[in-house]
């Protein structure tokens, strides 16, 4: 890796480090199980984000009532960060809860949202195909929409 990288990484980490510390709350904290996003999305109290590619969101479809953003994103990090904030009306205090395909990028992404200023994010672990962290919304037969 380039030393940029590095360095954006580094930032990126310290920044939700420094985030989790001042509002006292873990890592553990701003994690959920594939059913309560779900519980939360249908109580309209959490946007839930799905961050894998187009390829991806064909291959299993989408959970329904997910706003779909690639993180692979034209834009770079700002492009992506940009479109996030469309998806909650430019308000970076609203709850947002994001799923990929094993809770392994959406760890990377809640980092990044953080130390962009965003003060909820929730991490769906187990993601959608299932992780060490729980079976995924397919296996545990969550409503999915198919992907056009």
């Amino acid at each position: 890796m380039t030393v940029k990288i590095w360095l954006l990484v580094l930032v990126v980490f310290a920044g939700g480090v420094i985030y989790m510390l001042m509002t006292k709350r873990s890592a553990d904290d701003l994690e959920l199980t594939a059913p309560e996003a779900q519980r939360l999305v249908v109580a309209g109290e959490v946007t839930l984000i799905d961050i894998r590619t187009p390829e991806e969101w064909r291959q299993t479809g989408v959970p329904r009532d997910a706003k779909l953003v690639n993180m692979v994103h034209p834009g770079g990090a700002d492009g992506f960060v940009g479109e996030v904030l469309e998806q909650v009306g430019g308000d970076t205090a609203a709850p947002i809860a994001l799923i990929c395909r094993t809770g392994n990028r959406t760890t990377q992404v809640q980092r990044l949202l953080v130390a962009r200023g965003f003060s909820q994010v929730y991490n769906v672990t187990e993601g959608m195909v299932g992780s060490s962290a729980g079976p995924g919304w397919l296996k545990r037969g969550l409503p999915i929409a198919p992907y056009e």
